[in-house]
């Protein structure tokens, strides 16, 4: 055995002992991965534990193996609705984005600006939608742009309030510095204010993505749309009307897993948008 191997293998134990490799169940990664289903597993044990012991009728609250039953007899009629509650959904959350973006962009050109209409920004957020939908409905001919129109009003807010707020989080020595070597209004906007303020227009998405999902919902509760273009609102409405309450849970499921599958690409994109440069990514 040579030097050279000698001491290739000590450097190799030397590194084992200073990083040794920890079981899977250890690693930080793997349990923020695990946890959650974990905690899954155990709630739905639980659940179908307490309806086989206390004999709980399937009319008022059903066992998981129920849904999951009814869920596949009704797979071809949950997944259509699926899909067109989550059309609405993605279009409200599209628009919710461009708009409230531009509207932020244009909060932080002047403070007169800002202090002048925000208010209203804040009105569209506390006036409930279930209020408005009706005449948005109304008003509005083509029922899928009437639910898109309610659902981005739901969306629209925290892009507006996330965006603005970071638009003028900016270290004030820097935009001295930049006043300082003379640069226009556009390059401290795109070189300075955007990058600053793109942690909160994440934190926004992240929020926004819920909401429009939400506001999908409620606006197909109001609207009351049924046949071949209904939406999952539509179907539980349905269930509770022909008391089928497992189909009713599994309309429920699907918009909660839709609902986490949303913040969940959100938060990748957030982490592709900021890994490497930002401290909450690293």
């Amino acid at each position: 055995m040579t030097s050279e191997t000698i001491v290739n293998r000590a450097a190799a134990n030397e590194r084992k002992a200073v990083n040794p490799r920890r079981p899977l169940l250890q690693r930080p990664g793997a349990m923020k991965a695990l946890a959650p289903w974990v905690v899954g597993v155990l709630m739905l044990s639980m659940w179908e534990a307490a309806c086989a012991v206390f004999d709980v009728p399937v009319y008022l609250v059903p066992a998981p193996h129920d849904i999951a039953r009814q869920l596949v007899v009704d797979a071809p009629m949950l997944f259509a609705a699926l899909f067109a509650t989550l059309r609405i959904t993605l279009l409200a959350f599209a628009l919710a984005t461009v708009l409230g973006v531009a509207i932020a962009l244009v909060f932080a050109q002047s403070p007169l600006i800002e202090a002048s209409f925000f208010p209203y920004a804040i009105l569209l957020q506390v006036t409930p939608i279930v209020a408005i939908a009706p005449l948005i409905i109304i008003w509005v001919k083509d029922t899928t742009f009437a639910l898109v129109i309610c659902a981005t009003l739901v969306a629209l807010f925290p892009i507006i309030s996330n965006t603005a707020l970071g638009l003028r989080s900016v270290n004030p020595g820097l935009v001295n510095l930049f006043r300082i070597n003379r640069a226009t209004r556009w390059q401290t906007l795109t070189r300075l204010r955007v990058p600053s303020a793109l942690p909160y227009f994440f934190g926004g998405l992240r929020i926004s993505s819920g909401l429009s999902l939400i506001g999908a919902v409620v606006a197909e509760f109001v609207a009351g749309t049924g046949g071949t273009g209904s939406g999952l609102a539509y179907q539980i409405l349905q269930a509770g009307f022909q008391l089928n309450i497992p189909r009713l849970f599994a309309a429920l499921m699907l918009i909660t897993v839709t609902g986490v599958v949303l913040f969940g690409i959100t938060v990748w994109v957030s982490r592709l948008g900021l890994r490497g440069w930002h401290e909450s990514e690293l």
